[in-house]
Order: C-alpha cells, then sequence, then structure tokens
C-alpha cells in the first residue's frame, strides 16, 4: 500500500472530524431526530478517539499488510466513513432541512478519497468486495457500539476536570 493513500485517508478524516468537532455540538442541541444532544467536551473527547483508531488502522494496515486483521481494520474504516456520509450526514440534512455538519467533508473528501483508496485496492488485488462489505458492516458496527460510551466517557473526564 502506498503511503499516500494512507495520507489522504488520514487528511480526509481529520478534516471530517474537524469539521464535526467545530458544529455538531450545537447543531445536536435542535436535532433529536438523528442525534441526542451532545455537549462540546462530550463530543470531543468521542471525535479524538474515533480518529486515532483510523489512524491506527490506516498505519497499522501500511506497517503489516500481511496482516489480515489490519486490512480488514482499514478497509472497514474506508467503508464505515463512506456509509458515514450518507447517513446521517446526507440523511439529516435532508429530512431536517438544515445543513448536518460533516456533510461537505464527507461527500467532498471522505466519499471520493476513500473510493478512490477502495479502487486501488481492488485493482491491484488487495482487497476483495466481500472483504470490504463485511468488514464494512463490522467496523460500522463496533463505531456505533463505541459511540455512546466515549459520549459517557467525555462527560466524565469533563466533569472530572471540573471537581
Amino acid at each position: 500500500m502506498d503511503f499516500y493513500l494512507v495520507a489522504l485517508f488520514c487528511i480526509a478524516i481529520t478534516l471530517h472530524n474537524m469539521e464535526e468537532a467545530l458544529w455538531l455540538p450545537k447543531w445536536s442541541q435542535q436535532a433529536s431526530k438523528f442525534h441526542k444532544p451532545v455537549t462540546p467536551s462530550e463530543f470531543h473527547f468521542a471525535v479524538f478517539v474515533i480518529t486515532m483508531l483510523a489512524y491506527l488502522s490506516a498505519f497499522y494496515f501500511y506497517f503489516m499488510p500481511a496482516s489480515e486483521l489490519a486490512k480488514w481494520f482499514f478497509i472497514g474504516f474506508i467503508g464505515s466513513m463512506i456509509v458515514n456520509a450518507i447517513f446521517p450526514h446526507l440523511i439529516a440534512t435532508i429530512l431536517l432541512k438544515r445543513y448536518a455538519p460533516g456533510l461537505l467533508t464527507g461527500l467532498f473528501l471522505n466519499i471520493p478519497i476513500n473510493s478512490f483508496i477502495i479502487v486501488q485496492m481492488l485493482q491491484n488485488n488487495y482487497i476483495t468486495w466481500t472483504e470490504l462489505i463485511l468488514s464494512t458492516i463490522a467496523v460500522g458496527s463496533l463505531l456505533l457500539a463505541l459511540i455512546p460510551l466515549l459520549f459517557k466517557a467525555g462527560e466524565r473526564t469533563a466533569s472530572s476536570r471540573e471537581q
């Protein structure tokens, strides 16, 4: 795997998560259909951990390309970020008739960059469509389960700092 693909993935997810970190906590206060209200502290903690997991997945695969776990972790993250651009960001924007933070970077960075990486990996026979789909479901499910736990950890971390 070429380093520039890893770097592109890391840049795209970082910019996407920065956009969310700036505006999603405030947006969540009025988006109860799609997102429980979340404080900046809760969200910033969660988005930091998710971003670090994304970096870990990318560099794990870059340095250990023969590892099946590394490959599944990385391509699962890639697929999850493509799905994430559509649901919740695009769907929430359409249904709420109001911009959902993360939509622009999701549509114009995550989808094109991650799709490019997938095409490169498919063309070089690093992955199969089955691996991509299954790993996206597995990693996406893991991330969805992890997010509420990270919000709680972020809340606890913020409240312990206040004491």
